[in-house]
């Protein structure tokens, strides 16, 4: 039996990657300087696969930035207003990735959006009608030949042409069905080109295979398989699928040329049923997905030798594998070098699941697998009760009734108070939170965690930096203001700081999307709150002024989904403990004179199951009540927004308004303002702030521009529900872009303001 990963995590052990793009974006490091720092990442990842025992090594899943932006470079798939920059190759990717602003030109970037169910975001490839498709960069071969002269024959890794032409986006008159047969047909002279190099095994992945596939989408797959596998020159084919089952196709998929299947067993919940039920090829090997490649709680290996038996039972030829790509979660528990071994025990980060690959090979293969020392002590682990149990939490969240998820009065009315009381103009200018947090700022929280500084210097410094936010905003004009969140680290991780139930890791980071790492909190017990978490600040910064400063808090769902989550309890019961918290923190705001309370869900999304016929039953049942938990216990006069980021809401439209937040601001920018036309389609209720600016690029927007993008909301959003702020908080950007830009957005606002009757 052999072992084979998905894919490794690209950024480092010690966010190495990150730190030297953004010195190159600073002009402190040159390209070969870039490189060099890649290269050793990439040799330090075939080193730990190598040494692990794994028997199929990925080559090509890293990259600088995103892998389908690194795909669509690869097929040509570039837009003309990058290629007309005259830039370098490296520095036309990082503009198509973050937008360029510069001698050479003022673009924004492509359209970013979440990858599947995931924190990960991805770069939207973008069709001309004029695109050509063909092989025009050759970072797949490099990356093959390099690991090849370290001694490792690895197993190329490409994003599957399926996948990449359902994902993208198409800005003529063209659409997936006038490209695909061009694309396979480069695809055939990739797989050519790697044969040739001496590739023995190729993955392709194509992930939207769990997805709900038409009649039309199965032909299409078919179709672009059946040129690509026609001849396949000596190198074998994996179709890699991950996050759930293929049950819309696997009649399809097993009736193609491919010379072996990656199938996820973790979050494929059908996967198994669907092999009982219907056999698997005899000339096929299964990839079995069976190690968890999104959380990190260590393999269950009782669980998962039942998998691996009743497929030898079967008589599957099969191989040990990742759910997914490792790229979703941290590198190493060998950084960890506070977390008590208490903890540490119950953990497997990306290093340490290839030692579970290896365990797991290792138990297959012994002459009494239940007798064999690994399976051994993972049952004793298994077996140990765990802390953190709260039996008092359990009680009231069994005491809930429907009352407690229904906020009144209705929507409408609450409407006509909170315009009375908060007295603002047609179009409010806000922010989503966050302003820039410098080195400064990092360096001191730094040293007050390590017991360097007093709690009163802390303090001291974090209300100077309140005080200059607040008088910034003012200065610049906005009506509603934050207080910056300086004392703040990450949305989900201050929350989780604060609350009863979490513990915290050093140096588990994991990419968010380019250069932007998070670092998730792990559930371990039941959670409550012991002690107010923003009430100081928010009230302290309210006192600064006499507009509205926005109490700024993190939703149930999204904390839940930016953290590891338990495996032991289910998600609704961890989202409706960490409902209650956060409910008593907004009830506390409210009770010390905060008019308007912000609880964001950016990532309300992210475990929406992949098949629609799945929503219901499995997360908006769960995932809508839980906000409405959190703040259905306050006055009519107080005014709840919340806040969602890269994600596709069109479909999700209905179950948003039925959050009955009073307002909700979004990512527009990046999108064309493409949700615009779902909200007044279905009569969206809430009252909107679509993002003006793309605030994850350095470019900053011009006052027209601004202005121009507000003409177009009006045209489907009435002028009184419409809110004018950036499209995410401004923690990532600096404050020498991030003043113009906000000026710019001001003053827009006002402009239009002046021209526009009600």
């Amino acid at each position: 039996m052999k072992t084979s990963i998905v894919g490794y995590p690209r950024i480092g052990s010690l966010r190495e990657l990150k730190f030297a793009c953004e010195k190159y974006f600073k002009n402190d490091i040159d390209e070969t300087q870039l490189k060099d720092t890649a290269k050793k990442i990439r040799l330090q990842n075939l080193t730990e696969q190598k040494n692990s025992g794994l028997d199929f090594i990925p080559s090509n899943d890293f990259s600088f930035y995103d892998g389908v932006l690194d795909t669509a470079f690869l097929l040509n798939v570039i837009p003309k207003r990058y290629k007309n920059l005259n830039l370098s190759k490296a520095d036309t990717y990082f503009a198509a990735a973050r937008g360029y602003q510069g001698t050479k030109g003022d673009v924004k970037a492509l359209s970013m959006k979440k990858w599947f169910n995931t924190n990960y975001h991805y770069i939207v490839p973008e069709f001309e009608d004029d695109t050509q498709i063909k092989i025009s960069d050759c970072k797949p071969f490099e990356l093959f030949s390099e690991a090849l002269d370290n001694g490792v024959k690895t197993k190329p890794v490409l994003i599957g042409p399926f996948t990449f032409l359902q994902l993208a986006k198409y800005t003529g008159q063209k659409n997936k069905n006038d490209f695909w047969e061009s694309i396979s047909n480069t695809y055939r002279d990739i797989i050519k080109k790697l044969s040739e190099l001496g590739a023995e095994w190729i993955q392709i992945d194509e992930p939207y295979l769990v997805k709900d596939l038409s009649k039309e989408d199965t032909e299409l797959f078919t179709n672009i398989y059946k040129i690509i596998l026609k001849d396949k020159n000596t190198s074998k084919i994996l179709l890699q699928t991950y996050f759930g089952d293929i049950r819309d196709c696997f009649n399809a998929v097993y009736e193609l040329d491919f010379d072996g299947i990656g199938l996820d067993f973790t979050e494929g919940k059908e996967t198994l049923n669907i092999i009982k039920s219907n056999g698997f090829p005899k000339d096929k090997i299964l990839f079995a997905g069976v190690v968890n490649g999104k959380n990190i709680w260590k393999n269950n290996y009782a669980k998962t030798l039942n998998i691996l038996n009743e497929l030898k039972r079967l008589s599957v030829k099969t191989v040990i594998g990742s759910s997914c790509s490792f790229l979703h979660i941290p590198y190493t528990l060998k950084n960890e070098k506070n977390l008590s071994e208490d903890y540490k025990k119950y953990f497997s980060f990306a290093s340490e699941k290839l030692c579970e690959l290896q365990e797991l090979k290792k138990i297959c293969e012994s002459e009494n697998p239940l007798k064999a020392p690994e399976y051994i002590s993972n049952a004793v682990l298994f077996s140990e009760p765990r802390s953190g149990h709260r039996p008092d939490i359990a009680e009231k969240i069994n005491s809930l009734s429907e009352k407690d998820f229904t906020r009144k009065p209705a929507f409408a009315e609450r409407e006509i108070i909170q315009k009375n009381r908060l007295s603002l103009p047609l179009f409010p200018t806000t922010t989503i939170g966050s302003f820039p947090q410098s080195a400064d700022i990092r360096s001191v929280r730094a040293a007050f965690k390590k017991k360097e500084i007093s709690e009163n210097d802390y303090e001291s410094f974090i209300k100077d930096k309140i005080v200059k936010c607040i008088r910034l905003q003012e200065e610049l004009g906005f009506d509603v203001l934050v207080h910056g969140e300086f004392e703040r680290n990450d949305m989900a991780e201050y929350f989780g700081e604060h609350l009863d139930g979490f513990i915290f890791t050093e140096k588990a980071w994991v990419q968010s999307y380019g250069t932007r790492c998070v670092k998730p909190p792990i559930i371990w017990g039941d959670i409550s709150r012991s002690k107010p978490i923003t009430v100081k600040w928010s009230v302290f910064a309210q006192s600064l002024t006499d507009k509205p400063v926005k109490g700024m808090l993190t939703g149930p769902v999204t904390i839940l989904n930016w953290s590891f989550p338990r495996e032991d309890i289910s998600l609704k019961e961890s989202a409706f403990q960490l409902a209650l918290a956060i409910r008593e923190e907004v009830e506390e705001l409210e009770a010390n004179g905060i008019k308007i309370i912000q609880i964001d869900e950016a990532a309300l999304r992210e475990k929406l199951p992949l098949r629609k016929s799945d929503w219901n039953t499995e997360y908006l049942d769960w995932a809508i009540p839980a906000f409405r938990l959190v703040h259905s216990g306050v006055k009519p006069e107080t005014q709840i927004h919340t806040h969602m980021c890269y994600s596709e809401f069109d479909d999700i439209i209905e179950e948003i308004d039925n959050m009955d937040a009073d307002v909700i601001t979004f990512e527009a920018s990046r999108s064309d303002l493409a949700i615009l036309d779902v909200l007044k389609e279905k009569n969206f209720r809430t009252e909107v702030g679509p993002g003006v600016y793309d605030i994850h690029s350095p470019r900053i927007p011009q006052k027209d521009e601004i202005k121009n993008t507000l003409k177009k909301i009006t045209e489907r959003i009435s002028p009184e529900k419409l809110w004018v702020n950036p499209d995410c908080g401004l923690k990532t950007r600096g404050i020498d872009e991030t003043v113009p830009s906000l000026k710019n957005l001001v003053d827009a606002a006002k402009e239009i303001r002046s021209e526009t009757k009600v």
